[in-house]
This record gives structure tokens, C-alpha cells and sequence, in this order.
């Protein structure tokens, strides 16, 4: 019998298992992902930065983990040789209303004890000379970095602590009775005294399997990406981000630096017809009907529908995306729009159709089951892990 048995192999559930074996060292445990390789869904297909913190509510469980994760990310690469940089970030007004809504981002970043500079219009062309924009926040200590390489070095330290990593190992039943949670997978049986699920897009699903019963689904929101030729690598020096509007669900797109020296444009937000279809016009018939049949995602989509309808246009219509872009970039031509690989943001839904923007767990006496780690999940994977080992390791 395992002591614990963490199943997915994202970003959290790595971190879950590193901080478990480090506070009980000596501990069995084993983490299975279905997939062959670690991060291979969230976790592998993000923006890669490192954020800051600034949008969230003062004093909230979300500003207060980003910051902190900001900084652990830091220091776990620098111990473990993986490259990242601080690079920082701009959040670009172009409009009057974008003013006003600056100003008050500004006082929440001061309430949030983050460092945020206030840029004029020249302040902001002296900085990047191809963006453009009425002023700007300067957010310095915002970085970037490959998460998947993170997951691989979380990897290695987990092995090196004792644990064991199991790939290509999907989970098709889970049973708890008052000793242990029996865990099946194709033709083997795991049995441990405490069980954490962080499975993301599946997260759902896996609490179901486990007999829980939830008021919520998973929706999956396609975030489109495109990549600049290579000779627009220096097009910017920072991340450059729109100031977000407070009445849509999503920040909008950006334009990000990546630790490859590249530079992509995105992401926006679709429905997407697969949880797990990365290729354009992936359809997956079964995670379809799952969300069709629950009441909250119509609901959501009526809600959204102005911004929805937007969005799909723009997926559909390559101007309309460039349009976006063009806002604070107006350099950027269509032929600029490079293709690059997709994300699947996992969006917890209630079934009034609110999209639930804070953490949501499900607990037994054995079972801890991660239902909903918001953005930025990534940044502040590893205070989230302590939070989810500090409640695993509680009696019984």
C-alpha cells in the first residue's frame, strides 16, 4: 500500500507529490498520468509567464499565492538550472475608458504590494518604440519560462525523493472504504491512504469516477495562439498585454515573449468541441454532449454572448484577430500571423452558469479532489501545492 497517490502529471499534481515527499520523507508514493510524457495538457500549452499578481483582489487567496508563486518559480529554476527571465510587462491603455481603468489597476497593485510604474505615452514609445498606446503600467518583476521544463525537473526531484512516476497509466475506477482508496488502471490495482486528484480537464470526470457528486462541469475554452516570423523576435522588449475589461471573463489578447526567443500572439477564447484537441476544428463527440447536456453551459454562453460571438469571428476571420493585435501593435501584418499550437483552458462552470474564478476542492476522509485551480495556476503551482498537502496530511 501506498502512503499517497497523486493522479496527473501537470504542473500541480507535480508539485503536490514534491511537497508531500518533502514533508514526510521516507513516504511511498505514486503519481500517475495517463498521457506519456509530464504537462502535456494546461501545463504544457500556456503562455509561459511568470505573472506578478496585479489583477487580482487585494488580500485574496489568488493575489496572495501569485506572489508568493512568483517567487518560488524563480527560485526553483535557479536550483535546478532551468532558464527564465524577467523580462517584465507592459499593460497598454488605448482608449479613454482603458485610462480610467489603468488608474484603478494601478491602485490595486498598490494594495497588492506589487511593483507597477505608471508610463506616459512617450515614457511607453521610448520603451518600445513599435507599440503604441495612450500609457502603460510597467510591471517589472513578471518573467517568463518553459513550464514543461519545470514539470520535468519537479519530475526528476520527485524520483530523486523516493516517489514513483507511472506514464501512459489511466485511471478507470476509484473506490475509498475507511482503511484505503483503491485506485484501478488497465489491469492493475493501487491501493493508498490518501489520494489527490489533480487532473485539470478532467478533473470532472475523475471526481464522478470517484462517486462524488458535483454541481459543476468542466468547459473547455480554446485559446488560439499565433506565432511572429522569426525576423519580429525583437518587435518588443516586454510582455505587452491590453488593460483588461472588467465585464468579460478573459484578459484578451498579448503579445508574449517566449524563453525560446520567439514571439507569440494570444490567446483569445472559443469553446472548444475537444477537451484534449489541440489541431483547429478538433471535435470530440463525448466532451460535446458532456457540456451541451449541463444547464449552467448555456446559461454561461448567454451571459457571454456579445464577447462570445466576437471571439468566434475573430478564430474564424484571421483580420478580425489582427485587428486585436493592432490595437498597440500596429506594425503587425497578416502574413505575421504565424500558426502555433493551441492551449485548453479547463473553466469550472456552475450550473447558474457561473464561471467559478477561485479554487475549488472536494474532500473525503481519504480524497482530496483539485476541481478548479484558476489561472495563474502555473505561477503559483507550488504555494497551491503546500495549501493541497497541508490539508492531504491531516488525520486520518
Amino acid at each position: 500500500m501506498h502512503d499517497y497517490c497523486i493522479i496527473g502529471g501537470g504542473i500541480v499534481g507535480l508539485a503536490t507529490a514534491m511537497r508531500l515527499l518533502e514533508e514526510r520523507p521516507g513516504s511511498s508514493l505514486v503519481l500517475l498520468e495517463k498521457e506519456a510524457a509530464l504537462g502535456r495538457h494546461q501545463t504544457g500549452h500556456n503562455s509561459g509567464v511568470i505573472h506578478a499578481g496585479i489583477y487580482y483582489p487585494p488580500g485574496s487567496l489568488k493575489a496572495e499565492l501569485c506572489r508568493e508563486g512568483a517567487v518560488a518559480t524563480k527560485t526553483f529554476c535557479a536550483e535546478n538550472g532551468i532558464p527564465f527571465e524577467t523580462c517584465g510587462k507592459l499593460l497598454v491603455a488605448t482608449s479613454a475608458l482603458e485610462m480610467q481603468r489603468m488608474d484603478a489597476l494601478f491602485e490595486r497593485s498598490k494594495q497588492n504590494t506589487i511593483e507597477v510604474h505608471r508610463l506616459g505615452a512617450d515614457e511607453l514609445k521610448e520603451r518600445e518604440p513599435n507599440v503604441r498606446g495612450l500609457g502603460a503600467l510597467l510591471v517589472p518583476s513578471t518573467g517568463i519560462v518553459d513550464y514543461a521544463e519545470v514539470c520535468r525537473a519537479m519530475g526528476r526531484r520527485i524520483v530523486a525523493l523516493g516517489g514513483k512516476i507511472c506514464l501512459s497509466t489511466r485511471v478507470t475506477a476509484m473506490r475509498e472504504d475507511a482503511g484505503a482508496v483503491t485506485v484501478d488502471t488497465a489491469g492493475e490495482s493501487r491501493q493508498a491512504r490518501k489520494l489527490v486528484a489533480c487532473a485539470g480537464l478532467q478533473s470532472d470526470r475523475l471526481a464522478r469516477l470517484a462517486g462524488l457528486s458535483i454541481e459543476h462541469r468542466i468547459v473547455p475554452f480554446r485559446g488560439e495562439y499565433y506565432r511572429l516570423p522569426t525576423e519580429k523576435n525583437d518587435i518588443v522588449r516586454h510582455l505587452i498585454y491590453p488593460i483588461p475589461d472588467p465585464a468579460l471573463p478573459f484578459l484578451g489578447v498579448h503579445l508574449t515573449r517566449m524563453i525560446d526567443g520567439g514571439v507569440t500572439v494570444g490567446p483569445n477564447a472559443v469553446i472548444g468541441f475537444a477537451r484534449e484537441g489541440y489541431p483547429r476544428l478538433s471535435v470530440d463527440l463525448a466532451d460535446m454532449a458532456d457540456y451541451a447536456l449541463f444547464p449552467g453551459f448555456w446559461k454561461t454562453l448567454y451571459a457571454n454572448r456579445k464577447s462570445a460571438v466576437a471571439e468566434l469571428r475573430n478564430s474564424l476571420w484571421k483580420p478580425g484577430y489582427l485587428a486585436e493585435c493592432r490595437k498597440y501593435c500596429p506594425g503587425l501584418a497578416l502574413e505575421d500571423l504565424l500558426p502555433h499550437e493551441a492551449g485548453i483552458r479547463a473553466q469550472a462552470v456552475k450550473r447558474d452558469g457561473t464561471l467559478i474564478h477561485d479554487f475549488l476542492f472536494m474532500e473525503t476522509d481519504r480524497m482530496l479532489h483539485v476541481c478548479n485551480a484558476p489561472s495563474p495556476a502555473a505561477t503559483s503551482a507550488i504555494p497551491i501545492a503546500r495549501m493541497i498537502a497541508a490539508r492531504t496530511l491531516k488525520a486520518p
